[in-house]
């Protein structure tokens, strides 16, 4: 069923082309750092563009009960008076994150360090999921955790009392557990240094320097080496949320596989460590190309044009990519299916512990709509038909995971026979608009019962 209410079951098929202008909402990564930094700073941080999605309400939620002022002030227009770092107060109820992981290992992250407990909480799919990844590097803080068999959620969170700086080597690559470690940094005296052998996405590190905190990064041959001077003043900012890369990639997916398709997605933050399925995409020959290229807010930003492209050809997938594409993979399997010869995804470990295992997921699914798919622990091969050549006809499960979901229903603009999603709602955690934007596209997506 639907992370928050009743299964939404939905269909979509082959329908006339996508044309016209795809506004998709504000970058999730951002926005969640942008409310949990805000509530770290000292005065009144204002936010626009706000991706206004479940996980993200969550989140703000969360900075509220910590003792934050949040305020909603219009579409995507928020502002956070903040309490300064080490400021949070105990929360008087359990924190719940809903489907969220981001949210609730940066929140964790950031009151690690803070003497007060947190008992948090979330939906099925997030209470499924490994937190001893989060919890591990906390403890080197101080930090004590108490909850289920293997680190799971519900769990308590008991900050440390005298935190002490850390020296951190990421076992496997993860912007959340990089930022979680970070954020806790932050009410540590000294220097907190965290080392990532594969370099992820730093909209944290961009970030925490915006707010005023002394941050660096270098390479080594160890990696890449973030240190974070702790203790600072953060202050307050006005920040302009970009749109995010990871849900345009449904648009510009479905532009380059419903036949005729012309659809332009302005404004899409294109960070090097987000941009991985773009870079893919153009390599595998889709039609894609970047127009007004430009800055905001310390991030690159691009309008994105996506036209049917009817010739791709699969092709191996760096490794070292993975991690600037991590989310992206689903829809990338579902392009992959449409291209001419196989598709190679190595380094993905990282799918086995999202949302859902998207590995298992996607490979389901796939075959159901008669596509070959190969797949391990860390690696998955998807063997394209060509454009034209996929059944489809398939019922999938989303495993409440909001990008399987919409994974399948922009496979179902190209295949043969529709395709069914058992639960959409799922969607609204991070895509809230998915069914509207896509329907003004003129895609043949809808609810199965209406």
């Amino acid at each position: 069923m639907s992370a928050h209410g009743d299964p939404i079951p939905m269909v979509s098929r082959k329908g006339p082309a996508l044309t016209g202008v795809a506004e998709v909402p504000g970058d999730k990564s951002i926005s969640h750092r942008a409310l949990i930094l805000g509530a770290l700073a000292v005065g009144e941080t204002q936010v626009t563009g706000l991706l206004e999605g479940q996980d993200v309400l969550d989140t703000a939620a969360a900075m509220g009960a910590f003792g934050a002022e949040v305020v909603r002030h219009g579409a995507g227009a928020w502002s956070v008076h903040g309490v300064g770092t080490g400021g949070f107060a105990e929360p008087q109820d359990v924190i719940d994150h809903g489907n969220s992981g981001t949210g609730v290992r940066l929140v964790m992250g950031a009151m690690a360090t803070t003497p007060i407990s947190a008992t948090f909480t979330g939906d099925a799919s997030l209470r499924s999921r490994p937190m001893g990844r989060i919890t591990d590097p906390l403890a080197l803080f101080g930090a004590e955790a108490h909850g289920r068999a293997g680190g799971r959620l519900p769990l308590t969170l008991v900050g440390a009392r005298s935190p002490a700086p850390v020296r951190y080597t990421l076992p496997v690559a993860s912007a959340q557990v990089k930022s979680a470690v970070l954020l806790a940094g932050l009410n540590a005296p000294g220097e907190t240094i965290v080392i990532e052998p594969e370099a992820t996405r730093d909209h944290t590190e961009r970030m925490l320097r915006g707010f005023g905190a002394t941050l660096f990064a270098e390479d080594s041959a160890e990696g890449r080496v973030i240190t974070l001077q702790g203790q600072p003043e953060l202050r307050p900012q006005s920040i302009a949320v970009p749109r995010d890369p990871s849900s345009a990639a449904f648009p510009v997916c479905a532009g380059l596989l419903a036949e005729g398709s012309d659809v332009l997605v302005p404004g899409i933050g294109l960070n090097p460590t987000r941009a991985g399925l773009y870079t893919t995409l153009r390599e595998m020959g889709a039609d894609l190309t970047f127009e007004n290229e430009r800055e905001e807010g310390g991030e690159p930003v691009a309008d994105l044009r996506a036209r049917f492209s009817a010739n791709m050809k699969g092709i191996e997938v760096p490794p070292e990519r993975a991690a600037s594409m991590i989310d992206e993979y689903p829809v990338l399997s579902v392009v992959a299916a449409f291209a001419e010869g196989p598709t190679v995804m190595r380094g993905v470990r990282e799918l086995r512990v999202k949302e859902s295992d998207r590995i298992d997921a996607m490979a389901v699914g796939l075959r159901a709509a008669g596509v070959e798919v190969e797949e391990g622990e860390d690696w998955w091969i998807v063997h394209g038909r060509g454009m034209g050549s996929v059944a489809g006809g398939a019922t999938v499960e989303s495993r409440l995971d909001h990008r399987i979901a919409m994974a399948f229903l922009v496979m179902g603009l190209a295949t043969d026979k529709p395709m069914r999603v058992d639960d959409g709602g799922p969607i609204a955690t991070s895509f809230p608009i998915f069914e509207p934007l896509m329907s003004g596209l003129g895609a043949a997506i809808t609810r199965a019962n209406s």
